[in-house]
């Protein structure tokens, strides 16, 4: 009996469409969908049996008379798919017990159930576990089922300073200090742990560590990119919303409201109220307002502008892609120049989405009331004579004598500091005064106008509300927001487990689609994401669950078994030792040395680059280190993001490219990242403040030192064995290159 044949045998009477379908779909629709060479369309069933240059492509009820299973077969002068790879043969039989059946398409309602993200989460309960006294949460109970289904123990808890070092760096970023560690170990209270979280979420750190996560995602920068790589002037203001955001806990859908649609849900004037004091809740709404800056960072060449209609379609396809990739964890951007090929999006559902962003604009408005609008400009006079001033010392600079020089700039000093500040301004959405009309654009060309289109949402996903004129962002902000909606959720849920375990429950956080990978535990996926609509979006309530569980608690140290049979610690038989990424191994260097400059907020920092370095820059005069030193040692989430230029310590470490969303950031080991360790300014400057740090604590005793040195940088006490040889090296060497060796040691580096 031929292999075919065998499989059908076995297979059921009725295979249900839908699987046919995701066949086709996954395996024929790259040629003979949008782009329907030979003239055939397989996506609907009209279609399908019309055929194409050759005839229809099936016969309902035969499949060996249709053309479509002889070629899938490759028995006749059509071999499909084209390429060395066929079908299966439980393919190839499910395809022909369809088209046997009557190959009837189901409706797209259907369509939508066929694929696990695309259906609204259930919250399933816990399962029973062999050994019930594991666990601390519903968690662990979904965890610990898989693990004894497969015969394995979960490692051991991590102890106490393990775990402070763990916690911090997770929430922070950061090392935990040696007071801090100390205080959690020595605490005899039960919910010590319990304390030392909340302490860690309720610190400013906690934002600056979170919405780094954030502005990755969404693509942030302070530049344009490309040749140009002009700069957005306020694009650090949502920045620091961000950073906000997060540490406030602003309740997640909330979140995902401002930043799409602020000033249509939250419309409001700038008048006063009868005061000269700005109302506090339209001061909140033009905060949040700051949210929709979001759609204005994006990575652009100048030479955009040239066409206003290519300027739109590669904004309003910016602002797509980076909601698909961001908000509902979809590679939207692939049905830009054809439909799809394995997610059920089409091309038109694409464009019928950037309509939702036609009639915005970007519009740079000022932070205040219309009274501060109106005072600002009453120190007009003395900004012009600045500016005056200015001019003069340009023209007068190549024949001036040097005192009469210094004269000029004494001057000009001098009227700057009475010149008055100007009105602070952020970047946001507004609306345009027309509504562009929204077309198909064929392969993506903004030349090449296919039908119009009306804004709507994905036929794939459930019906958003109705879109009222001009509030197209509002809709969109409520449907992705909706109790309903299958993806918002879970895939932040997705995002804030990666950040605590590495990788996601779905290890493809930007893609929950065919092409992405399927959940490791997906009934404790859903369980989170129904937890975290009822704990009403909170994230720092999803830390803490996740933070408290048994699962989270684990040793890094598990045993050969595990190792073995679960290399990739896909089942979480313990937890995974992660080095700290580009921003955190800055950060943590900085705070080592004791010279972290923990100031919030502002315009980005441009630290100073080393000569070598400030070679790479296309036009160095566009880096202007910052005139204060104390400037350069910020948090590296404060740090000016320019495009054309990443600051090369975090570059060597991974730091993402900005011009696309980055949901995971790689971690590579090369060679250079050895060297900058090592031969840095920067880390030869930092060795130095260590030491000297070190020197105020122990002073001339070495023993002392080296103890000092552990705890800083460790958390905990040297060995005796580590002792010795760090007495002999710091005996051989000198305090500044036992300080460097401390960087550049494995400990200092990973996470356990």
């Amino acid at each position: 009996m031929r292999p075919t044949l065998w499989l059908l045998v076995l297979l059921p009477s009725h295979i249900p469409a839908q699987t046919a379908q995701n066949i086709l779909q996954s395996k024929c629709f790259q040629c003979h969908g949008q782009v329907q060479s030979s003239g055939l369309d397989l996506r609907t069933s009209e279609s399908l049996k019309k055929g194409g240059k050759r005839g229809p492509a099936v016969i309902p009820g035969n499949a060996a008379a249709s053309l479509l299973f002889q070629a899938i077969r490759r028995e006749g002068p059509l071999h499909m798919p084209p390429g060395k790879t066929p079908l299966t043969p439980s393919e190839i039989a499910t395809i022909k017990t369809w088209i046997d059946a009557g190959a009837r398409y189901e409706s797209t309602s259907t369509t939508t159930q066929s694929w696990w993200s695309f259906r609204k989460p259930q919250r399933p309960t816990p399962p029973s576990v062999k050994n019930p006294t594991w666990i601390r949460n519903p968690i662990d109970a979904f965890i610990l089922s898989k693990l004894e289904q497969q015969n394995f123990t979960p490692a051991k808890p991590a102890d106490r300073r393990r775990l402070a070092r763990r916690a911090t760096f997770d929430l922070h970023g950061l090392p935990p200090t040696p007071q801090q560690i100390e205080a959690f170990v020595t605490n005899p209270a039960p919910n010590a742990y319990e304390t030392f979280l909340n302490q860690l979420l309720d610190s400013p750190r906690y934002g600056e560590r979170w919405g780094r996560y954030w502005l990755d995602l969404v693509r942030y920068a302070d530049t344009s990119g490309f040749e140009t790589d002009h700069f957005f002037t306020t694009a650090w203001r949502y920045r620091d919303y961000v950073i906000r955001s997060f540490n406030n806990d602003k309740p997640y859908h909330t979140f995902v409201q401002e930043q799409i649609a602020a000033d249509e849900l939250w419309p409001q004037n700038i008048d006063l109220e009868g005061t000269s004091k700005f109302p506090k809740e339209k001061e909140e709404n033009q905060l949040r307002r700051i949210g929709t800056s979001l759609f204005t960072i994006g990575s652009f060449p100048i030479e955009y502008t040239y066409y206003g209609d290519q300027f739109r379609a590669e904004w309003q396809a910016d602002a797509i892609d980076t909601i698909g990739a961001a908000f509902l964890g979809l590679t939207v951007s692939c049905a830009r120049c054809h439909d799809h090929k394995f997610d059920p999006i089409t091309q038109r559902d694409y464009y019928r989405m950037t309509a939702l962003f036609a009639g915005s604009v970007e519009r740079e408005i000022p932070l205040g009331s219309l009274f501060d609008i109106q005072t600002s400009t009453r120190g007009f006079p003395l900004l012009a004579q600045a500016e005056a001033w200015k001019r003069m010392v340009r023209s007068r600079s190549r024949n001036a004598t040097p005192e009469a020089r210094a004269e000029l700039l004494q001057k000009l000093g001098e009227a700057y500091l009475r010149a008055p500040d100007r009105m602070p301004t952020a970047n946001v959405l507004a609306h345009a005064e027309t509504v562009p009309d929204t077309h198909v654009l064929l392969r993506g060309d903004f030349k090449s106008k296919g039908e119009k289109v009306d804004p709507g949402f994905p036929a794939a996903l459930p019906p958003g509300p109705p879109i009222d004129e001009p509030q197209r962002r509002k809709a969109l902000a409520q449907w992705l927001t909706s109790p309903d909606h299958p993806l918002l959720a879970r895939v932040m849920v997705n995002r804030i487990w990666q950040g605590h375990f590495g990788e996601g429950i779905v290890r493809t956080p930007n893609d929950f689609g065919r092409q992405g990978e399927a959940p490791t535990h997906p009934e404790l996926l859903d369980w989170l994401t129904s937890e975290f609509i009822a704990r009403g979006f909170s994230i720092k309530a999803m830390h803490r669950l996740i933070m408290l569980s048994n699962t989270y608690l684990m040793d890094s140290v598990t045993n050969a078994d595990a190792l073995a049979r679960d290399p990739a610690n896909r089942l979480l038989t313990r937890f995974s030792h992660r080095r700290l990424d580009a921003d955190s191994l800055r950060d943590t260097i900085l705070a080592t040395a004791g010279t972290l400059n923990l100031k919030m907020g502002g315009v980005g920092v441009i630290p100073p680059l080393s000569k070598e370095e400030i070679q790479a820059a296309r036009m160095p005069q566009m880096w202007p280190a910052h005139p204060d030193p104390a400037e350069h040692n910020r948090r590296s989430v404060y740090l000016q993001m320019k495009r054309s230029l990443t600051l090369p310590m975090l570059q060597i470490f991974d730091a993402p490219d900005s011009a696309t969303s980055c949901a995971r950031r790689d971690r590579s080991t090369v060679a250079p990242q050895a060297l900058a360790l090592m031969n840095s300014e920067f880390t030869a400057q930092q060795s130095t403040h260590f030491a000297a740090r070190i020197r105020k604590i122990a002073g001339d005793d070495k023993q002392a030192a080296i103890t000092a040195a552990w705890q800083i940088a460790f958390g905990r006490d040297p060995s005796p064995s580590e002792r010795e040889i760090a007495h002999q090296y710091v005996t051989a060497n000198s305090l500044d290159r036992f300080a460097l060796l401390l960087f550049n040691m494995n400990e200092f580096l990973y996470v356990d």
